[in-house]
């Protein structure tokens, strides 16, 4: 390898073929998290990221002039205190503890989310509050039996007459879709263990000053009070996992982008990628990792898989985040707002120091995200950034938080395939391409958000990653990581391990041994 070549940015003299144990598609959570658990094991490992200068993914932290910005927002919980121990292994000093504070803008109101009963009773009014719980009734004794959609589990769970006040234009903002189009698996992991009654009892709670206590992580997520977070945002943990693997040998390649991926006839891979200012790069591994979309990966494969008719059916929902910087000490204390007006397009707005003080460096400036979910190439995304910041300044104006004249500037970070769409096709497609890549690819490994198309946190990703390198290590298919859900549990793990999931309740079994299958 040539002297000047820099392995944490990955250019500077790169070199046109790298032998390693695992090459690995991607640097965000679920990459980063395999890249460095398998360097502190000794494995060689080579990253590829097509971002020129991020890591981290739809995790990562944006700077401009001095401000932070988190694209999404992530609240650093896990039911698993193995995510936990990895966290503070890699950030042992940069944690803060935060309060959970978000709201739902209604009709000109705001609502405590989770709801507080009273406060939700003196804004909806005794007429409306009461069709509410009537429509509730309805639903508990005459509920949906055969639950296809989005709008039918949660008309179960809330009753029809709540769904339509706060869930059902919020959702379609976010997916560009009818609710009746969505596919209930979403909802069912989103909102998974809340219901009207969890949240007016768990509201009732709040409202008489009874649930004081920091929530531990194992009650319904929807309802956490704290959480703990980076000090200056999400991309410090990614980061210091990129600093490891190069401080541990390893490489992580930015601004190279994923060109083929093929068998190199011996079991193992030959990996091209494109680099950003020309050229190309090999990597041949006995292992690829990938977090990829399911689509452009199946599109790369060579030969390409019979599944990819069905891969390329797989759909993405994209988002841009507006950062205004407004002249005021501080907006509102919430994390951020739900915005559930159709007289406006953002769907959801961030306050970026009830994140972090020091994400915003200006005590006399609040510095706000508003989030706009669209589709790559539609009138939003295509818009300048500059039209883009005045219509997020009107649109601030126009729901009464900001008046025009105290925005003192802006940015625009655009996020492609930030959520994998839930219709109706997406398990048998996502199925069809699981099932051929376990039977004909063994050691190929398919982990995280876009990696599986599944709609999950970052310590869910994290947990993919985490099963996947013990498979790696182990040799053959231990765990399925198919059975991790959306809460990063797990039905089993090895004795060694067993200390550090003392948090466990539902984990993937280990698979079955059979003869001649080598790692999945």
């Amino acid at each position: 390898m040539a002297t000047e070549f820099d392995a944490q940015t990955g250019k500077g003299g790169t070199p046109n073929q790298i032998d390693v144990d695992v090459a690995i598609i991607g640097a965000g959570p679920a990459g980063l998290t395999a890249g460095y658990l398998l360097s502190r094991q000794g494995f060689s490992v080579a990253i590829i990221e097509k971002d020129p200068h991020a890591v981290g993914g739809i995790s990562r932290t944006v700077e401009h002039e001095g401000y932070r910005f988190d694209i999404g927002g992530h609240r650093f919980f896990s039911k698993s205190q193995q995510v936990v121990d990895l966290w503070d292994e890699l950030l042992p000093d940069d944690f803060i503890q935060r309060p959970r504070m978000s709201r739902i803008y209604y009709e000109g109101k705001f609502y405590s989310y989770p709801l507080r009963a009273f406060e939700a009773l003196a804004n909806l009014g005794i007429v409306r509050s009461t069709l509410c719980m009537a429509s509730y009734g309805v639903s508990k004794l005459f509920p949906i039996k055969d639950v296809r959609s989005f709008e039918d589990w949660t008309c179960n769970q809330f009753g029809k007459k709540l769904y339509s006040i706060f869930f059902k234009t919020y959702t379609e903002k976010v997916w560009g879709m009818p609710c009746d189009e969505m596919s209930a698996d979403w909802a069912a992991q989103r909102i998974k263990g809340l219901s009207l009654g969890a949240a007016v009892f768990d509201g009732l709670k709040r409202s008489l000053g009874l649930n004081k206590r920091p929530n531990n992580g194992m009650a319904t997520k929807t309802l956490l009070e704290t959480f703990r977070y980076p000090r200056l945002g999400p991309g410090m943990m990614w980061d210091a996992a990129r600093d490891r693997i190069v401080e541990a040998g390893g490489l992580v390649l930015m601004g190279h982008g994923l060109k083929q991926l093929a068998g190199d006839g011996q079991g193992g891979w030959r990996m091209t990628a494109s680099r950003a200012e020309g050229g190309e790069t090999t990597i041949r591994s006995k292992h690829a990792i990938s977090s990829a979309p399911m689509r452009e990966l199946a599109a790369r494969l060579h030969p390409l898989p019979q599944s990819t008719l069905e891969a390329s059916k797989l759909r993405y929902r994209d988002f841009l985040t507006v950062a205004l910087k407004i002249r005021s000490e501080d907006l509102f204390p919430d994390n951020w707002i739900y915005i559930h007006d159709s007289k406006v397009r953002v769907g959801r707005i961030q306050n970026f120091r009830s994140w972090s003080p020091e994400m915003v460096p200006d005590s006399d400036v609040a510095c706000v995200g508003l989030e706009y979910f669209c589709f790559e190439g539609d009138d939003l995304w295509a818009s300048s950034d500059d039209a883009l910041i005045a219509l997020a300044t009107s649109e601030m104006a126009t729901l009464g938080l900001v008046k025009p004249e105290q925005v003192i500037g802006g940015a625009v970070v655009r996020q492609e395939k930030a959520y994998p769409v839930y219709d109706d096709e997406y398990a048998a497609n996502v199925d069809a391409m699981r099932k051929e890549l376990e039977v004909t690819s063994p050691t190929l490994h398919l982990v995280g958000r876009n990696g599986m198309h599944r709609y999950n946190n970052q310590d869910h990703a994290m947990m993919t990653a985490m099963l996947t390198v013990e498979n790696i290590i182990a040799g053959e298919r231990v765990y399925d990581i198919w059975c991790v859900n959306e809460d990063a549990e797990y039905h089993e793990t090895s004795a060694d391990q067993q200390a550090a999931l003392d948090s466990v309740r539902e984990v993937p079994a280990r698979v079955k041994k059979s003869s001649g299958r080598r790692a999945a």
